[in-house]
């Protein structure tokens, strides 16, 4: 295996080609109002850690197989997560002026024009799972279970759901199942698509798809444990984004339950856990997955 300082060149490398494919992938002889194509790219091409796509290369290379094919399925997990950000910082949501040290895309293009952004961004998610199989030869059968997954994990009991759910808590969670529920559903759910998709692009068989929805669940759990203690504790300029930002909105997150020790030792026991079922699947290549998944542990931003 790699030293670990070896993930950083990977998360590098890798950033570079998916923002490379991302410039691209809104075909540039579609007939799109101005207004709308630059909104969308201008959230799309925001910066970010692209974590998503970059699991869903990870997850194909795990079976020792070549990424090229999962690129649409990376891109198409890029631009939900996008939507979602755009959506999330609406007025009528988090009402956030800056995402990424940038203007927030609502800020910059009016409400109006950033909720069709969003919407755009999301539907054309599912045109790029499609060219998968135009591109790159991966049977419909494939595609279906892709389309399937994704249409759930980031529908209404999926990504949508936990944001639902993340609304009506700030009316009071007071168990921490609840607010579990929000994290699972809000951030892990797209962390396993992306998994899953990587996986099934590369052939994987049902135990090592199950072994990838194990190990997306309990690493998204820690990212957003770990962004929960990150809010208090971390820096300012690193996180793109004014700390304390929880305490001032009065959100419940997992220290306000558990206190920042007990949090971090729940991120180090789920990072555990996620890299326990990787190795028992029987990956040929697992060892940039669980290189991330460190790497996501011991995140400072």
């Amino acid at each position: 295996m790699e030293p670990l300082n070896g993930i950083d060149t990977y998360i590098k490398e890798k950033v570079l080609l998916i923002e490379q494919e991302l410039k691209t992938s809104i075909p540039s002889q579609w007939s799109i109002p101005a207004p709308l194509r630059e909104a969308m790219m201008y959230s799309l091409m925001a910066g970010g850690k692209r974590l998503r796509p970059i699991l869903v290369l990870a997850a194909a290379e795990a079976l020792d197989a070549d990424s090229t094919a999962a690129m649409p399925a990376a891109l198409a997990v890029e631009m939900i997560h996008t939507y979602s950000l755009i959506h999330d910082d609406l007025p009528a949501m988090d009402d956030d002026d800056y995402r990424r040290g940038k203007l927030t895309n609502h800020k910059v293009f009016g409400e109006a024009m950033a909720i069709l952004a969003g919407d755009a961004l999301l539907t054309h998610a599912f045109h790029m799972i499609v060219q998968s199989a135009r591109k790159h030869g991966i049977s419909g059968e494939t595609i279906a279970d892709i389309v399937e997954d994704l249409s759930r994990l980031a529908g209404a009991p999926g990504m949508v759901g936990g944001q639902a759910a993340d609304m009506l808590g700030e009316q009071g969670v007071t168990r921490l199942e609840e607010l579990e529920y929000i994290h699972l559903h809000k951030t892990s759910d797209l962390i396993v698509f992306s998994l899953k998709a990587g996986g099934r692009i590369a052939g994987a068989s049902d135990k090592q798809l199950a072994a990838l929805e194990h190990f997306g669940t309990c690493i998204g759990l820690a990212f957003q444990i770990q962004d929960d203690i990150l809010d208090l504790i971390g820096d300012e300029q690193k996180l793109g984004k004014p700390v304390q930002s929880d305490v001032k909105q009065q959100k419940v997150t997992y220290p306000y339950f558990i206190g920042i020790e007990a949090s971090e030792a729940r991120v180090e026991e789920l990072t555990r856990k996620a890299k326990q079922s990787i190795v028992q699947a029987g990956f040929p290549k697992p060892e940039r997955l669980l290189q991330l998944a460190d790497f996501l542990m011991k995140r400072d931003h």
